[in-house]
């Protein structure tokens, strides 16, 4: 009996352990009221609220040959780069290098530069952007836990950090995602959660809350860096839109300037940007894929869902972040003020504000020794009442206010010195409530809140097997309470702090203006409130991320390496050209019951290459013009024409290969444009998909046209056509098409 418990488990960490593609905000805009100052007894401004705007940019960089290069601890102006390598077999291995201002070292005058985010590329080695894809996401600081952290994950209660990881595993970084195979990821989590149920909670208590412990600690890894790319993704593309508006404005007010001069001004006709020549590495298409997979890979069957959820899926989670944002910044402002202490802001590269402080001035405290105070929606205890803050031998900062208690430099005549005490640190950016993360007097105080929903989800589920569905008492009690404690402001029970401590992690790097003590202070405690064993700090996780990204430059450059998985991928792309709905199934069969080792691969052809390349073309034009359709009820309007028609056109000759989704989205936009050429493509569109789908659109714009129009005709000889040209059309659906536009 002992020998299958051990082999479980052995098994458990083998397979168990979601490394995210292999085993299984548009932007976050500030809030309005997060870009000025609030009042100034809740609020005085300090440095570090504001960022350097000329920091703020992106920019993007042409790979080196020398590995060394790759890594570079150069000083460099962007906060962002990309650096591009070519892969042979026609790919690219697209990396984000990003800025760490925080972890500037004092005897350095340069900030290190750090790889963030690998992508492939995968364009069929061409240069036509239509037919690539991307494949792979590697979250470079999300390495493989080594094995005592492993051990440590799956110890049932330690909600504890064991320490850090030194070294990452000297096989290549498995991919925090592949955007080709997203599925894999959901029906893994339902196979993985179908064992947990039949087969390891059969084995009693210990085996049945180690391995649930040990699965909720590595999904809980994997969300919090999944958090992390996301934030970055959507601080790169913000800084890159906000540098593109300024030099669009300096260029705008240097023409304007020449134009009122009245002079015979010499204007050179080549292009020379304000700051930088920002072409993005991603296009609009690729960057909206990666932020709404990121957000979807952490929902049960998001990775079920197609790419015509992109857009809602990125607004609606953009739409979310700002509403829960601007509501906790006003809560926790007016809680500051009403209760005598200091708010400041803490902000990403963007000026996104994603979290708060709170201090208290020690003049304050001895002139304010019996007040009261409330905690709802602070969650801390009294300050005012509390010894320790008058002998504070702590971390403390000096401000400088005017008359008026304004914020002010110490150069001022009138600027008077107030020490300040840091109270507190609350993420903004969670349902409800301010987060509180950081507590510089209590460093429990977050950690038993974080703890409380922890404890009772173990409890439940691991010892008492309770569950909302299965028990109706447990679920009655538990909604009431969670009711009453989110009525109360309560941070009890409440959902977890992991994108809170995720996206503080990535502020401490990227602000430059936080003391580094404070830093030091806060990365100490984030530790040391930290429930997951595997989690590692910022400085290991940044020696992760350059040992990760090299191993990962090796692979790129071995013969055997990512060029020929990219191969394979393409190969099993292939599939859906070469085989029906039917053998895919019996296929995709075979993949589960051997969990996933089996992956059948076409044999590559150089007709089945020119099949999937234009598959890819077609996949392509029929997501734009899915998203036309949807937007807009006047297409000219709210779009470039051009562009239209020029995907119309491509699905007019090469658009026999196109699914339902195509035929739906061209005649939307046959009915809602007016423009002759468009219209005339999109029934040539239709006549060449030739689907079911297709033949009812053409009949219903036949119906809806009027009985002697010339179009009318057209429209009827098109249906004509169509039926005597498909010889799978089934006789039903021949009569009724023939029955309303005639015999030919």
């Amino acid at each position: 009996m002992t020998f299958r418990p051990a082999l479980s488990i052995l098994c458990l960490a083998l397979w168990c352990f979601e490394s995210p593609a292999q085993t299984a905000k548009q932007f976050l805009i500030n809030p309005e009221s997060t870009k000025i100052a609030a009042p100034i007894s809740a609020s005085p401004r300090t440095d570090s609220s504001s960022t350097d705007s000329k920091s703020a940019t992106t920019g993007m960089t042409t790979p080196k040959d020398d590995a060394e290069n790759l890594d570079s601890s150069k000083p460099n102006e962007t906060q962002f780069r990309v650096e591009r390598m070519p892969l042979v077999g026609g790919a690219e291995l697209l990396t984000i290098f990003g800025r760490l201002d925080g972890l500037r070292s004092s005897n350095s005058s340069a900030s290190p530069e750090v790889p963030l985010i690998s992508v492939i590329r995968d364009t069929l080695s061409d240069a036509d952007p239509d037919n690539d894809r991307l494949r792979y996401v590697w979250m470079l600081t999300c390495a493989q836990p080594n094995l005592m952290k492993r051990i440590a994950s799956a110890i049932p209660f330690l909600y504890q950090h064991v320490g850090n990881q030194s070294h990452a595993s000297n096989d290549p970084p498995k991919p925090i995602l592949d955007l080709a195979n997203t599925s894999r990821q959901t029906w893994n989590r339902f196979f993985w959660a179908g064992m947990q149920s039949v087969f390891l909670d059969s084995y009693g208590i210990p085996i049945k809350a180690s391995t649930r412990t040990y699965r909720r600690n590595a999904s809980d890894y994997r969300s919090g860096h999944v958090m992390q790319a996301l934030s970055i993704l959507d601080t790169y593309e913000k800084l890159r839109q906000q540098a593109r508006d300024e030099n669009e404005l300096l260029a705008l007010n240097s023409r304007t300037a020449i134009e009122n001069s009245g002079t015979n001004t010499v204007v050179a006709d080549t292009s020379t940007p304000m700051f930088y020549e920002l072409t993005s590495a991603f296009t609009p298409g690729e960057m909206l894929e990666l932020r709404a997979r990121l957000i979807l890979s952490n929902n049960t069957l998001g990775g079920l869902l197609g790419p015509n959820k992109f857009a809602e899926t990125v607004i609606k989670h953009t739409m979310t972040s700002v509403d829960k944002a601007g509501h906790n910044w006003e809560l926790l402002r007016q809680r500051a003020e009403a209760e005598g202490l200091y708010f400041e802001p803490l902000t990403m590269p963007d000026g996104r504000a994603t979290h708060a402080t709170l201090w208290i001035a020690k003049p304050d405290l001895q002139a304010q020794p019996n007040r009261d105070f409330h905690d709802r929606f602070l969650n801390i205890s009294s300050p005012w009442k509390d010894n320790r803050l008058r002998n504070w031998t702590g971390y403390s900062r000096t401000w400088y206010l005017d008359g008026d208690s304004r914020p002010t430099t110490g150069n001022d005549p009138n600027a008077r010195p107030i020490e300040m005490i840091p109270l507190a640190i609350y993420g903004l950016d969670h349902p409800k409530i301010p987060a509180l993360l950081v507590d510089f007097r209590d460093s429990l105080n977050p950690k038993k809140r974080e703890m409380s929903r922890r404890i009772v989800s173990d409890l439940t589920k691991n010892i008492f097997s309770l569950s909302n569905f299965g028990n109706l008492p447990y679920f009655a009690g538990k909604s009431l309470f969670d009711f009453l404690s989110g009525r109360r402001g309560m941070d009890v029970n409440q959902p977890t702090r992991l994108r809170g401590y995720s996206q503080l992690k990535l502020l401490l790097s990227f602000n430059s203006t936080l003391d580094a003590k404070l830093r030091d202070e806060i990365e100490r405690r984030i530790q040391n409130v930290s429930l997951n064993p595997l989690n590692n700090n910022n400085e290991q996780e940044v020696q992760l991320a350059r040992q990760q990204y090299d191993a990962l430059i090796d692979f790129a450059r071995r013969p055997d390496g990512l060029s020929a998985k990219i191969e394979r991928d393409r190969r099993a792309e292939m599939v859906p050209l070469a085989h029906g709905r039917a053998a895919r199934i019996f296929l995709d069969l075979g993949n589960v019951l051997t969990f996933g080792r089996y992956v059948h691969r076409e044999k590559a052809t150089p007709e089945l290459y020119v099949r999937l390349e234009n598959a890819r073309r077609v996949e392509r034009h029929t997501r734009f013009l899915a998203e036309v359709a949807k937007s807009s009820p006047q297409t000219e309007v709210a779009w470039d024409i051009e562009m239209v028609k020029r995907s119309l056109q491509f699905l007019a000759e090469q658009g026999s290969a196109a699914n339902s989704s195509a035929a739906k989205a061209t005649a939307a936009i046959f009915r809602k444009t007016n423009d002759a050429d468009a219209r005339r493509l999109c029934l040539d569109a239709l006549s060449k998909i030739n689907n079911q789908t297709a033949r009812a659109e053409l009949l219903r714009a036949y119906q809806q046209e009027a009985a002697e129009s010339e179009l009318r005709k057209d429209i009827a000889d098109r249906l004509r056509k169509a039926v005597a040209a498909d010889s799978r059309i089934k006789p039903k659906e021949a009569s009724a098409v023939l029955s309303q536009v005639g015999s030919p």
